[in-house]
Parts: structure tokens; C-alpha cells; sequence
């Protein structure tokens, strides 16, 4: 049977869910996720609100294979995702050796004081291990299967390169798109039914509107190619008749 590898994604911080910060991590992980076998099944936003955090991390990470969150790792004092991820953990918030030996010689190689507000950004659960950040050095980190990475989009998608690796992936998505000159309202029924009749598939539609005409791109997912396009010939039956 195809293996099916499921994440979810935990997206932390006031300054998403107030709109001054949009978001540009969510689709990036989704389809990275998706490349490699992964299927992103949720994803929640969260507050910096250590008791949310820590619930949302525990509820994701006993539904999925995989967690995956960015945010609230830099070094200000609303920066409580370490904090909150070892309080979901039941476990000390600790100064990592290996990240705090590591960072004290970055900055001190760039003239810089490695300050206590820097220093914060060494702070992992107890028993975590490292995530590397060939951006700015300071780590995200692994706790079982919680993976804590930055917000900053170029520091997050570098530190998505450093634990791809050691990620298991399953049997990748296979995807294949219909277009139709029909609106929803035609094909939703007769899709309905063609769901029914391939249940190890997934189909979809999304309309279109363009120069004051409907139509509708039919999509159909799955993991074996075989039941995939058994379904893309009933679609294009379907289809057939309908133009008939």
C-alpha cells in the first residue's frame, strides 16, 4: 500500500493574525512538503501566548508524523516559542552548549557582543538537537517530532534544506488536471459520482471565470497512477457526453 506521510504546520506570532506581517511560509512548506511525499494535512495560527502554543503543539503532534513551526525564536522578549515548546514537552528551557559555544564565535568574529537578548536565541527545550541556520547562524531546533524553525522567510526555507534529510518521506502525490468549458453547476453532479466510484482518489474543481465565461478545471489526486487514470477517463467520459 502507498505510505502516506502526514505534517502540519504551526505558524506563531500577534504580528500574523493582525495582518501587519503576511505571511509567506505556509505555501512555500506546503509545497516543499508535497515534492518530497509529505502531505500538509493542517495548519493553525497561533498568538504569542505560551499556554496556545504549547496546546496547539501538543494536539498537532499526536495527529501527525510530522510538525513544522515558524516564528518566535529571535531574540526579544516576545520571542517565547522555546519557552512554550518546552512547556508543551514538560521539560527546562535551556541555553544549548553546542548553539550558544557557536554563536558566542560568530559574533565574536563579526567584532560583536554576544548579548544576553542574543544569547536567547541558544534557548532550546532540554534534550532538543539543533537545526542549522547557514543564514544567521542562530539554530532552530528538534524536539521527537516538533520542528521549530524561523520566521523570516529566507532563514526558514534554509533551515526547510538542513532537515530535509532526515525527514521520511512517503509515496508522492500524483496530480492530474482537466480543463472543461462547464461551470460547477454542470459537472458537480456527475463528479460526485465519479468520486464515489474511485474512493482512493481525491477530485476537485475549481472554477474559472474569464472574458464572461464559466468553466471549471477538474483536478484528480492519488498515490496510485493506475486508479488515478482510471478516474481521469470516467472525467473525460463525463465530458464527452456532455458536449454531446
Amino acid at each position: 500500500m502507498p505510505e502516506n506521510v502526514t505534517a502540519a504546520m504551526l505558524v506563531i506570532g500577534d504580528e500574523i493574525l493582525s495582518g501587519r506581517t503576511k505571511d509567506q511560509n505556509i505555501g512555500y512548506v506546503a509545497e516543499y512538503l508535497t515534492n518530497i511525499g509529505i502531505d500538509l494535512m493542517e495548519v493553525r495560527i497561533v498568538a504569542d501566548d505560551m499556554e496556545d502554543i504549547a496546546s496547539a503543539v501538543n494536539a498537532l503532534r499526536a495527529r501527525h508524523t510530522y510538525v513544522f513551526t515558524s516564528g518566535g525564536i529571535g531574540p526579544t522578549h516576545d520571542d517565547i516559542t522555546a519557552e512554550s515548546i518546552s512547556h508543551a514537552f514538560g521539560v527546562p528551557c535551556t541555553h544549548h552548549p553546542e548553539a550558544m559555544a557557536f554563536m558566542e564565535k560568530h559574533y565574536a568574529a563579526r567584532g560583536m557582543e554576544f548579548t544576553e537578548s542574543r544569547k536567547r536565541m541558544a534557548r532550546t527545550p532540554q534534550g532538543a538537537t539543533l537545526i542549522d541556520n547557514p543564514v544567521s547562524k542562530a539554530p532552530g531546533f528538534k524536539m521527537d517530532n516538533v520542528h521549530t524553525m524561523a520566521g523570516v522567510p529566507k532563514i526558514m526555507q534554509a533551515m526547510m534544506d538542513s532537515i530535509a534529510p532526515t525527514l521520511r518521506g512517503g509515496t508522492r502525490m500524483i496530480s492530474r488536471a482537466v480543463d472543461c468549458g462547464f461551470g460547477e453547476g454542470d459537472v458537480g453532479g456527475p463528479l460526485g459520482v465519479i468520486q464515489e466510484n474511485h474512493p482512493e482518489t481525491m477530485i476537485g474543481s475549481y472554477p474559472r471565470f474569464e472574458n464572461g465565461n464559466y468553466s471549471t478545471q477538474i483536478v484528480v489526486r492519488g498515490r496510485d497512477a493506475e486508479k488515478v487514470d482510471a478516474a481521469v477517463r470516467d472525467v473525460d467520459q463525463m465530458l464527452e457526453k456532455l458536449t454531446a
